[in-house]
This record gives structure tokens, sequence and C-alpha cells, in this order.
């Protein structure tokens, strides 16, 4: 069973180093991606350097620019389809999302398709985010279920575990959405395939060092995209 853990990074120098050492720590032999575009504080040359130390579990792709959450999430996905991972998850690098909940993600997918890791299934889980980002954040999610009918209490949650399967069957270049709405859309693709989800509920802190990527423009791509969701097809990948 090989579990391959994917980080997105955009100037994460305060945590990439010790995130990347806390997950190398744990003793389930996770790997890590991280998919850096082209950080201008140099993410990745920090990297490079854990890389020397991590030889075969810790691996990057670097890319050119800000291209965006989504895209870098499917460059992740691709690559871990393609090296024969069975496991992968996502996180961010902030250490909003806590590594010690991974095996509590892990153990969810011997009976579940796609484990989320939700700040909303048990009451709101959520530390230090001002009033309205909370707010925003809760309803939203809230919304997504009113318009989708997907039964997930936490649609936007960017913490998540898929079996390989699920991966396998979504069309990755259906996939529209970039910002946030990437993670609704995933978790929509995978559940109106029929694969099926559970969500563990854990405690989000939010960021004490870097910046937030959050934009009003990330937001209102989610809250109109959701609209067109209940109208698409959606089609397992043929595969080749």
């Amino acid at each position: 069973m090989r579990r391959l853990i994917i980080i997105p990074t955009y100037n994460e120098k305060e945590n990439v180093v010790s995130m990347i050492q806390r997950l190398m720590a744990m003793p389930q032999g996770f790997e890590l991606l991280i998919v850096d575009d082209g950080s201008p504080d140099g993410t990745a040359g920090l990297v490079r350097e854990q890389q020397e130390c991590y030889p075969n579990r810790l691996h990057m792709i670097q890319r050119e620019g800000k291209l965006g959450l989504g895209t870098a999430y499917i460059a992740g996905f691709k690559y871990a389809l393609e090296h024969g991972y069975d496991r992968i998850f996502e996180m961010d690098c902030d250490f909003s999302h806590n590594p010690d909940d991974l095996p509590r993600l892990d153990a969810m997918l011997e009976h579940k398709d796609v484990a989320i890791g939700s700040r909303y299934s048990k009451g709101v889980n959520v530390v230090n985010w001002p009033m309205g980002r909370l707010l925003m954040s809760y309803f939203a999610s809230k919304y997504v279920r009113i318009i989708t009918r997907m039964p997930v209490f936490d649609a936007t949650a960017g913490f998540v575990a898929y079996r390989r399967e699920v991966l396998e069957a979504i069309d990755f270049d259906r996939i529209k959405m970039n910002g946030y709405g990437f993670q609704i859309e995933m978790k929509y693709s995978a559940w109106r395939l029929g694969f099926s989800i559970g969500e563990v509920s854990i405690i989000f802190i939010d960021r004490e060092a870097g910046t937030s990527k959050m934009s009003s423009g990330i937001f209102g791509e989610a809250f109109f995209g959701v609209l067109k969701l209940p109208l698409r097809k959606i089609k397992r990948k043929n595969r080749t």
C-alpha cells in the first residue's frame, strides 16, 4: 500500500521545511509531493535541500508561475496515478491541517472511497478565523448541500484522501473550477460517480505564518460554479 500526500505551495518558505520534516517523521511511511508554482520566495530551493535528506520519499513538481490550486492538484493526481500510488492525500502547507489527523483519514479509506477532514461534521471546529470568513465558509458548505444535494457537511474542505480508483474514474479534463470550487467539484464528481464519501471531524487552525490565498475571485468562481454542477453530466473517464 503506497500513500502519497500532495501539497501545493506558493510562497510557503515559513512553513515548508517544518511540514516536510513533520510528515517524514510519521511512522506510516507517507511519501510527499510538493507542487510549487514558481514561488518567488525560494520555497522550491528549500524543498530541494530537504530532498537530499529524503531522496526516495520527497518529490517535487516545479511549475512556471502561479497557475492555481486546482491545476496544481490535478498535476499531483496525475503524478500519483502514473507512479502507482494506492491512496492519495491532499492538504495545505500552513499547518491549518494537522498531520496527526492523516492516520484517521487513512483509516476511513478502509471502508470509504473518499475521506474528508471535516470542519463542520460535528459542530464548527475552526480556530482563529475572523467571524466573517468563518460564516462565509460555513454557509458556503450549506449552500453546496442545498444546490447539489450532496451529503457532505464540509464541501470546500481541502484536507481530503482518495482511493486510487476514484481518481482513475474522474476525467480531470472536465473539472472546470480552479480555486476552492475545485474542492467542491472533485467531491461532487466522486459522489455522482457512485463513490462513497466519509467525513472525519478535525479541528482547523488558521495559519500562523505566511499569507492566505483566499480572494473574492476564488469565492465568486465557487459560488456561481456550484449552480452549474447539477446540470452537468458526470461520466467515468474512459480507460485507455
